[in-house]
């Protein structure tokens, strides 16, 4: 133990955290807080929250959901438990009730206030352990979570009653495409975020965002349409029974996570073979991966294109371990088109020997391709890395403005070997730091 925290772990920097947050997260966690706000005043003043059991048991069963929150590839977060009982919440129609010794179907009454109510303070609850162990505490995601449950809230409570002891085909409906509601809000918010995050176009976050969560999604609605029906029928047992097939779900798509990130860290590792045998400098690889994935984003790549680019990037000079002698500096903009295509081309072999990176491979042996004139075109993925390779070959670690714009100019001025378009992204994303987020 050093300072109060365990030795190795870096403490997360809380005012770091305050000074990156945007204008369109602090209107997220505004409205977040007024809704909560208000459903607190509603709440005590109705006296109190409606069928207390009911109330406690979801709220569980949502900080349950938080603490086990499931962390998604590209940095994203998910709480799909949290929201299938925050959801079911919002659509409850009744729990049974004991009448002449059997249970029948009891229609419960409360409004969208307490919805809300109830799903802030489980996922406060849920978050706090999260905190307490040094991790990010979540506030975008629990407040974008908690908006489009308030939304399917404001829109069923008031008519929850309608559906309570009949027309159930009318309910599933209506539920459905509530659900679908629910999904599509937080889609777009959690695009709106991430768009501003990385620099993509919304256009391009949205269609990532629905072709990563649709599945989830779809996951997340029938559990909550289980829920609902299940517990109008045996009660709030029905929650418990839940959890188990909850829990395999999550562990899926976790070991999904899980192996991507486990692909990138080999990619990583690789990558650094070129640097500690000293073919190339310190740190090169890494920058121009991030440079060709910025350049990907402001031409809109798509997020499989862009992972494609980032491993690429950053097995872009794997093929100077077939040299005999390293170029100097690493830099292959300096040797000859020939020598540059056998490095690549060494590179992409080595790369498809993988067997499931072919793609990636692809790329790699056409970067030293010229971006027009002579020959067929290369991918655009190719045209990137050629662009971001280049700049970091003749600008490096150095910060110097001067330094940057005449390597720029030398790629604007060379428009058979480097796409306009690209040297003109590149040109805007160059140097840009993009600040972490919690």
């Amino acid at each position: 133990m050093a300072g109060g925290t365990l030795a190795g772990r870096p403490t997360p920097d809380r005012m770091a955290y305050w000074r990156a947050l945007d204008s369109g997260r602090l209107l997220l966690m505004a409205a977040a807080v007024m809704l909560v706000a208000a459903s607190l005043a509603g709440v005590a003043t109705q006296g109190g929250l409606v069928n207390l059991q009911a109330a406690v048991a979801f709220g569980s069963f949502i900080a349950f959901g938080e603490l086990l929150r499931l962390a998604l590839p590209g940095s994203r977060e998910a709480a799909p438990i949290a929201l299938v009982g925050a959801l079911a919440y919002a659509l409850l129609l009744g729990l049974p009730k004991l009448v002449a010794g059997q249970l029948q179907p009891a229609p419960i009454k409360y409004t969208a206030l307490q919805v809300i109510t109830v799903t802030a303070i489980g996922m406060t609850v849920g978050a706090l352990p999260h905190i307490a162990a040094g991790r990010p505490a979540g506030l975008t995601g629990m407040c974008t979570r908690l908006i489009a449950v308030a939304s399917v809230a404001f829109i069923f409570r008031p008519v929850a009653v309608i559906f309570a002891d009949r027309r159930l085909v009318l309910a599933l409906v209506v539920m459905a495409l509530l659900l679908v509601l629910g999904w599509l809000i937080e889609t777009t918010v959690g695009a709106l975020i991430r768009a501003d995050d990385v620099g993509a176009r919304f256009s391009v976050a949205i269609r990532d965002e629905m072709r990563l969560q649709w599945q989830l999604g779809l996951a997340v609605g029938a559990s909550v349409l289980i829920t609902v029906f299940g517990t109008k029928a045996v009660g709030l047992m029905e929650l418990a029974v839940l959890i188990g097939p909850l829990l395999v779900t999550q562990v899926a798509f976790r070991r999904y996570a899980g192996i991507r990130a486990t692909y990138l860290q080999t990619v990583r590792s690789l990558a650094r073979v070129t640097e500690v045998a000293g073919y190339v400098e310190e740190g090169h690889s890494r920058r121009v991966s991030r440079l060709a994935v910025a350049v990907g984003r402001g031409l809109g790549l798509a997020e499989p294109e862009l992972l494609a680019l980032e491993y690429a990037a950053l097995m872009h000079d794997i093929g100077q371990l077939s040299l005999s002698e390293p170029i100097p500096g690493g830099a292959t903009v300096q040797v000859a088109p020939a020598e540059q295509e056998q490095i690549a081309s060494f590179g992409a072999e080595v790369i498809r020997e993988a067997g499931v990176l072919d793609d990636v491979a692809e790329l790699v042996r056409c970067q030293c391709w010229p971006a027009h004139g002579r020959g067929p075109a290369p991918p655009l993925g190719s045209m990137i890395i050629k662009a971001a390779n280049a700049f970091d070959d003749m600008v490096g670690v150095s910060t110097d403005r001067d330094r940057s714009t005449a390597a720029l100019d030398r790629m604007r001025l060379d428009p058979i070997e480097y796409d306009e378009e690209v040297v003109a992204v590149l040109a805007e994303v160059a140097g840009r730091r993009v600040p972490s987020r919690l």
